[in-house]
């Protein structure tokens, strides 16, 4: 298990989306949507922080809630860039390349719940 949360590779994947989603939200017609704009950048904020958040509370149990909801925001990431797409605030490369690290990292999160549910491991919190 990492000792750090920067060394989950889903909290990297994560960094990267968020990089993603500013530059692609600095562009002309998507940075005058201020609503959009704002919106998906927090849900991907989200994402990076839950994981972060989660993996210090020190509990397994409660570091699987954080990540549900880190999937969570990572669809409602995925729904938003659907919507910046229709609008045509993005084009179809852009749209497929962040829709894919988004579906790619909320695949990681959820292989990453399972593993810590088989986990015999309660986590940092109870150890003596």
């Amino acid at each position: 298990m990492a000792k750090m949360f920067e060394e989950l590779q889903i909290w990297q994947k994560a960094r990267e989306l968020v990089k993603t989603i500013y530059k692609l939200t600095l562009s002309a017609p998507f940075k005058k949507d201020y609503s959009l704009s704002d919106q998906i950048r927090r849900s991907s904020v989200s994402v990076m922080s839950n994981i972060a958040e989660g993996f210090e509370r020190g509990s397994n149990t409660e570091f699987i809630q954080f990540l549900y909801i880190a999937k969570g925001s990572a669809g409602e990431v995925r729904t938003q860039l659907y919507i910046a797409y229709d609008l045509g605030y993005i084009d179809e490369h852009d749209f497929e390349a962040a829709s894919g690290m988004s579906i790619e990292l909320s695949k990681g999160i959820g292989r990453f719940i399972n593993y810590l549910k088989k986990s015999k491991i309660a986590g940092e919190k109870y150890k003596p």
